[in-house]
């Protein structure tokens, strides 16, 4: 992807806020007080046009991985394609590997677009992100619009990356976890376990998680003692899901806000409200609002 010539940067009091449009529609870094809140976009990653760099991208038309890289759907079956080797089966869609077009912009506010049709793939579709930055924190609201013919299963989400301080502590409350299978796929949910559950907060997992957490109540606080900041992520009930990644080896981790559950396009129970999955017919679109809240940390 063509670097940007002039870096596009929000500002709103302590908060500042770099995008890259041209990498995915992503956003490079997300600062407070002069503290980073999201693991940064290196120099090296950004003159890539690296996506999995970034410190956050959007997922759409769905998030997660699609099994087989086929779902049914009105006695169809669609055929998604492999997107992210040596993975095998598609990942978070499509939106995060096209560079996004910026329609406005301000100090402190912005809004990238994505238009998709199908050939390859089987949606058609328009995507719009809206960034708004003030002194609470940064606003993204996303927009998904069918532009196809009939009607298709959509999701959409946020995936942030956060650098794993070895004092970071995570809390949130969800109702289910959902089992992880073999290559990343989304298995049964099951009821949160007490090792398992963030509710009263704890530091990362010592062991391997990529897992769904479902019935998420649309609040997670990630505390950096060190830094001495916390990042309080407040979503719109249509999202209804938190995945967390967080490998040991790895020095960051992933708190990503969704509407579907992971594994739910291969499910198919498409009016399953725990499931998240929202039907749009041509035309009709869905939108929801992640804001990502900085505050200090008591000493």
């Amino acid at each position: 992807m063509a670097e940007i010539s002039e870096p596009l940067k929000l500002e709103a009091g302590a908060l500042e806020v770099g995008m890259v449009p041209e990498i995915g529609g992503s956003v490079s870094s997300l600062c407070w007080r002069g503290i980073d809140l999201m693991r940064r976009l290196s120099a090296e990653d950004r003159e890539a046009g690296n996506v999995l760099g970034v410190a956050m991208f959007p997922m759409a038309p769905y998030a997660n991985r699609i099994a087989g890289n086929a779902f049914e759907f009105g006695a169809r079956r669609w055929q998604v394609l492999s997107n992210n080797p040596p993975e095998k089966f598609n990942v978070h869609g499509s939106g995060w590997k096209h560079a996004w077009t910026v329609t406005k912009t301000g100090p402190a506010d912005a809004t990238l677009s994505l238009e998709i049709v199908t050939r390859p793939e089987p949606y058609s579709y328009r995507a719009e992100q809206a960034f708004v930055a003030s002194d609470d924190g940064l606003s993204v609201t996303m927009t998904l619009t069918n532009t196809g013919r009939v009607t298709m299963p959509f999701g959409f989400g946020l995936h942030p990356w956060f650098d794993r301080d070895q004092d970071v502590t995570l809390q949130f409350k969800a109702r289910r976890f959902y089992l992880e299978e073999p290559e990343g796929i989304s298995g049964d949910p099951i009821t949160v376990p007490p090792e398992l559950d963030f509710a009263n907060g704890r530091p990362l997992p010592g062991g391997w998680r990529n897992n769904d957490y479902g019935g998420w109540d649309g609040e997670a606080i990630i505390r950096f003692p060190t830094r001495g900041v916390g990042l309080r992520i407040k979503a719109n009930p249509v999202f209804n899901h938190l995945m967390l990644y967080a490998d040991p080896t790895k020095p960051y981790f992933c708190v990503e806000p969704q509407t579907n559950a992971s594994g739910a396009f291969n499910r198919g129970r498409w009016n399953d409200p725990e499931e998240g999955v929202i039907l749009l017919a041509p035309g009709e679109s869905a939108t929801g609002t992640v804001s990502f809240m900085p505050f200090a940390l008591e000493p």
